[in-house]
Protein backbone atom coordinates (compact mmCIF):
# COMPACT_ATOMS: atom_id res chain seq x y z
CA UNK A 1 0.00 0.00 0.00
CA UNK A 2 1.34 3.41 -0.86
CA UNK A 3 2.08 5.72 2.11
CA UNK A 4 -0.22 8.40 0.67
CA UNK A 5 -3.22 6.08 0.90
CA UNK A 6 -5.22 5.72 4.09
CA UNK A 7 -4.67 2.49 6.02
CA UNK A 8 -8.05 2.99 7.66
CA UNK A 9 -10.91 5.28 6.70
CA UNK A 10 -14.35 5.39 8.32
CA UNK A 11 -17.15 7.93 8.19
CA UNK A 12 -19.45 7.92 11.21
CA UNK A 13 -22.65 8.47 9.28
CA UNK A 14 -25.93 9.10 11.03
CA UNK A 15 -28.36 6.18 11.17
CA UNK A 16 -31.28 5.98 8.70
CA UNK A 17 -33.80 6.87 11.40
CA UNK A 18 -32.19 10.31 11.70
CA UNK A 19 -32.83 10.93 8.00
CA UNK A 20 -36.47 9.99 8.62
CA UNK A 21 -36.62 12.58 11.39
CA UNK A 22 -35.13 15.15 8.99
CA UNK A 23 -37.92 14.35 6.50
CA UNK A 24 -40.53 14.78 9.25
CA UNK A 25 -39.01 18.16 10.13
CA UNK A 26 -39.37 19.19 6.49
CA UNK A 27 -43.05 18.19 6.60
CA UNK A 28 -43.45 20.13 9.86
CA UNK A 29 -41.95 23.21 8.19
CA UNK A 30 -44.51 22.89 5.43
CA UNK A 31 -47.40 22.45 7.87
CA UNK A 32 -46.37 25.52 9.86
CA UNK A 33 -46.40 27.67 6.74
CA UNK A 34 -49.51 26.09 5.16
CA UNK A 35 -51.90 28.80 6.45
CA UNK A 36 -49.94 31.36 4.40
CA UNK A 37 -50.62 29.55 1.12
CA UNK A 38 -49.18 26.94 -1.20
CA UNK A 39 -46.04 28.78 -2.23
CA UNK A 40 -44.99 29.64 1.36
CA UNK A 41 -45.75 26.02 2.32
CA UNK A 42 -43.36 24.74 -0.35
CA UNK A 43 -40.77 27.25 0.86
CA UNK A 44 -41.27 26.01 4.42
CA UNK A 45 -40.72 22.40 3.32
CA UNK A 46 -37.57 23.35 1.43
CA UNK A 47 -36.07 25.54 4.16
CA UNK A 48 -36.88 23.18 7.03
CA UNK A 49 -35.72 20.20 4.97
CA UNK A 50 -32.46 21.90 4.04
CA UNK A 51 -31.75 22.88 7.64
CA UNK A 52 -32.57 19.41 8.98
CA UNK A 53 -30.50 17.73 6.27
CA UNK A 54 -27.55 20.02 6.95
CA UNK A 55 -27.77 19.24 10.66
CA UNK A 56 -27.87 15.47 10.21
CA UNK A 57 -25.21 15.51 7.50
CA UNK A 58 -22.89 17.76 9.51
CA UNK A 59 -23.13 15.61 12.60
CA UNK A 60 -22.68 12.45 10.58
CA UNK A 61 -19.67 13.65 8.64
CA UNK A 62 -17.06 12.83 11.30
CA UNK A 63 -14.24 10.72 9.90
CA UNK A 64 -11.60 8.54 11.46
CA UNK A 65 -8.54 7.83 9.34
CA UNK A 66 -5.06 6.45 9.73
CA UNK A 67 -2.96 8.20 7.12
CA UNK A 68 0.81 7.90 6.79
CA UNK A 69 1.99 8.26 10.41
CA UNK A 70 -1.06 10.04 11.87
CA UNK A 71 -4.44 9.26 13.35
CA UNK A 72 -6.96 11.78 12.03
CA UNK A 73 -10.14 11.85 14.09
CA UNK A 74 -12.55 14.65 13.30
CA UNK A 75 -10.49 17.85 13.44
CA UNK A 76 -7.66 16.28 15.46
CA UNK A 77 -4.45 15.00 13.87
CA UNK A 78 -2.39 12.92 16.28
CA UNK A 79 0.99 11.38 15.42
CA UNK A 80 0.88 7.62 15.96
CA UNK A 81 4.24 7.94 17.75
CA UNK A 82 2.41 9.84 20.54
CA UNK A 83 -0.06 6.99 21.03
CA UNK A 84 0.29 3.91 23.20
CA UNK A 85 -1.73 0.77 23.62
CA UNK A 86 -5.12 0.48 21.97
CA UNK A 87 -8.03 -1.19 23.75
CA UNK A 88 -10.97 -2.54 21.76
CA UNK A 89 -14.21 -1.76 23.61
CA UNK A 90 -17.33 -3.87 23.26
CA UNK A 91 -20.70 -2.10 23.60
CA UNK A 92 -20.81 -2.42 27.41
CA UNK A 93 -17.24 -1.21 27.93
CA UNK A 94 -17.71 1.58 25.39
CA UNK A 95 -20.76 2.79 27.29
CA UNK A 96 -18.84 2.68 30.58
CA UNK A 97 -15.96 4.74 29.10
CA UNK A 98 -18.48 7.27 27.74
CA UNK A 99 -20.11 7.67 31.15
CA UNK A 100 -18.68 6.70 34.53
CA UNK A 101 -15.08 5.94 33.50
CA UNK A 102 -14.71 9.03 31.30
CA UNK A 103 -11.91 11.47 32.01
CA UNK A 104 -12.80 15.09 31.17
CA UNK A 105 -9.28 15.63 29.80
CA UNK A 106 -9.67 12.89 27.18
CA UNK A 107 -10.22 13.54 23.50
CA UNK A 108 -13.50 11.90 22.58
CA UNK A 109 -14.96 11.52 19.14
CA UNK A 110 -18.12 9.72 20.09
CA UNK A 111 -21.39 8.95 18.47
CA UNK A 112 -23.96 7.32 20.72
CA UNK A 113 -25.45 5.40 17.81
CA UNK A 114 -22.14 3.55 17.25
CA UNK A 115 -22.03 0.88 19.98
CA UNK A 116 -18.33 -0.07 19.84
CA UNK A 117 -15.21 2.01 20.32
CA UNK A 118 -11.43 2.09 20.57
CA UNK A 119 -9.58 3.67 23.48
CA UNK A 120 -5.95 4.58 22.80
CA UNK A 121 -3.54 5.82 25.46
CA UNK A 122 -1.68 9.06 24.77
CA UNK A 123 1.98 8.57 25.72
CA UNK A 124 3.28 12.05 24.90
CA UNK A 125 4.55 13.47 28.24
CA UNK A 126 3.82 17.04 27.09
CA UNK A 127 0.17 16.27 26.32
CA UNK A 128 -2.24 16.31 29.28
CA UNK A 129 -4.74 14.17 27.34
CA UNK A 130 -4.77 10.72 28.99
CA UNK A 131 -6.41 8.85 26.12
CA UNK A 132 -8.31 9.12 22.86
CA UNK A 133 -11.80 7.59 22.73
CA UNK A 134 -13.11 6.89 19.23
CA UNK A 135 -16.54 5.52 18.38
CA UNK A 136 -15.96 3.12 15.51
CA UNK A 137 -17.91 0.32 13.89
CA UNK A 138 -14.71 -1.73 13.43
CA UNK A 139 -12.40 -1.15 16.42
CA UNK A 140 -10.25 -4.19 15.62
CA UNK A 141 -9.43 -2.90 12.13
CA UNK A 142 -8.60 0.55 13.52
CA UNK A 143 -6.31 -0.98 16.18
CA UNK A 144 -4.64 -3.11 13.49
CA UNK A 145 -4.07 -0.03 11.29
CA UNK A 146 -2.44 1.81 14.21
CA UNK A 147 -0.24 -1.23 14.94
CA UNK A 148 0.72 -1.45 11.26
CA UNK A 149 1.92 2.16 11.33
CA UNK A 150 3.91 1.55 14.54
CA UNK A 151 5.65 -1.54 13.22
CA UNK A 152 6.55 0.07 9.97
Amino acid sequence: MEPSLARYDERLTAPPSWWGIAALLAVAGGLMTLPMGTLPMLGGVLVAGALATAGVSGYGSARIRVVADSLVAGDARIPVAALGAAEVLDPEEARAWRLEKADPRAFMLLRSYVPTALRVEVTDPDDPTPYVYLSTRDPRALAAALDAVRTG
